[in-house]
């Protein structure tokens, strides 16, 4: 997902270049859900081997399909709250709570064995399909409301294979969205016929002066 998002916003950058005015982005209200919040921890079904195998098997379903993970302490939120995290994450984005057996299992063998470190303790995992900077920014915005971001931080997290501190999870989120990058290369490619012509039109411009220059020789 970095190393597209940076591609991308190289090429947006090019484009950009042919506008006078800065590109506004204006992203597009998306349909929030209610994503599943899944116990997987000393209570519930997981304690049965039956209910182990479904966790396991949910759990490598969701890191199949996420671009990114990371975590937080679950110690200290409350059930309220973690339902209102869960409510207000952009849709594709599923917190879950695993028990750290069940999660390497589940990463064993796969390309998340770097979540193994972070598999400590009791926490919340985020899998995130593809809405890296909303999903960090509503956990931001919840834990500030619940005056709780001292007590449950980003405690790491892991995307393209690589293992991130929570310095490099905050970087990443800051990172436009493909979504965003698509429509600022889309904006910069489509102004580009109109600024062609202004200057194809403007009689002081070299390119102008060379294009009529070119026109008149093929005319004689």
């Amino acid at each position: 997902m970095v190393k597209i998002c940076l591609a991308l916003a190289a090429v947006a950058a090019t484009a950009s270049a042919f506008s006078d005015s800065r590109i506004s982005f204006h992203a597009p209200s998306r349909r929030i859900r209610r994503t599943s919040l899944y116990m997987g921890g000393a209570k519930g079904g997981a304690t049965t081997m039956d209910g182990k195998i479904a966790t396991v098997n949910s759990v490598k379903s969701k890191l199949a399909a996420s671009e990114m993970v990371f975590t937080i302490p679950v110690a200290g939120l409350t059930v309220k709250e973690i339902s209102e995290i869960r409510n207000t994450l952009p849709d594709g984005t599923t917190a879950m709570v695993v028990k750290n057996t069940l999660m390497n299992r589940a990463i064993e063998g796969s390309d998340w064995t770097a979540c193994a470190p972070l598999a400590s303790g009791a926490n919340v995992w985020f899998f995130i399909e593809e809405d890296i900077k909303g999903s960090l920014g509503t956990y931001k915005s919840s834990m500030k409301d619940f005056g709780k971001e001292e007590n449950n931080p980003i405690l790491g997290g892991v995307i393209d294979g690589d293992l991130l501190d929570v310095k490099q999870v905050i970087e990443v989120g800051k990172l436009p969205s493909k979504l965003e990058l698509i429509t600022r290369i889309a904006a910069g490619i489509n102004a580009v016929p109109t600024k062609l012509a202004r200057v194809v039109k403007e009689p002081s411009s070299k390119l102008a002066r060379a294009i009529k220059l070119a026109t008149e020789e093929k005319s004689e």
